[in-house]
């Protein structure tokens, strides 16, 4: 009788608390979406530039320092997607208006970047391995910031 009132108070708790944070997530105002999409986008140029720089022999290669960025870029390649909401296509940003007219276009352009970084990640530090994987990297950025970022 305990386990089935336990149970059935935890399962009150956990839906309560879910409904809320899906509530306040619906809640969230443009601006802060946006500046989420921004800062997290900005993140990934931080981490990517240090790699890019590797990769292009500007900076001496440290394996160490590809795995951690790596591991950076793989979580911040996940974040930046739910902020570009159409709620903020009214908000003064670079996106084009093409990241919502073409949403399938832009969907596969992340799912591409996403793949790049998670070839990044397996490469562990191999210096050929992740200097090639740093490139499909930047390509993948690039190709998106041509189609659905004004200059």
């Amino acid at each position: 009788m305990k386990k089935k009132l336990l149970a059935a108070s935890l399962a009150l708790i956990f839906g309560a608390g879910a409904g809320y944070v899906v509530n306040t997530y619906a809640q969230q105002k443009p601006e802060v979406l946006l500046k989420q999409r921004q800062g997290a986008m900005a993140l990934q140029g931080k981490y990517f530039g240090q790699l890019n720089a590797m990769a292009q022999g500007k900076a001496p290669y440290n394996a160490q320092i590809v795995v951690r960025n790596a591991g950076y870029l793989a979580a911040l390649s996940e974040m930046p997607w739910d902020g570009f909401s159409p709620d903020t296509k009214d908000e003064k940003s670079r996106a084009l208006p093409a990241v919502w007219s073409d949403a399938g276009q832009f969907k596969e352009a992340q799912e591409r970047f996403q793949g790049a970084v998670a070839k990044l990640v397996a490469a562990k530090g191999d210096e050929t391995t992740a200097k090639a994987a740093i490139g499909e990297v930047g390509k993948a950025c690039g190709a998106c910031h041509d189609h659905f970022r004004a200059k």
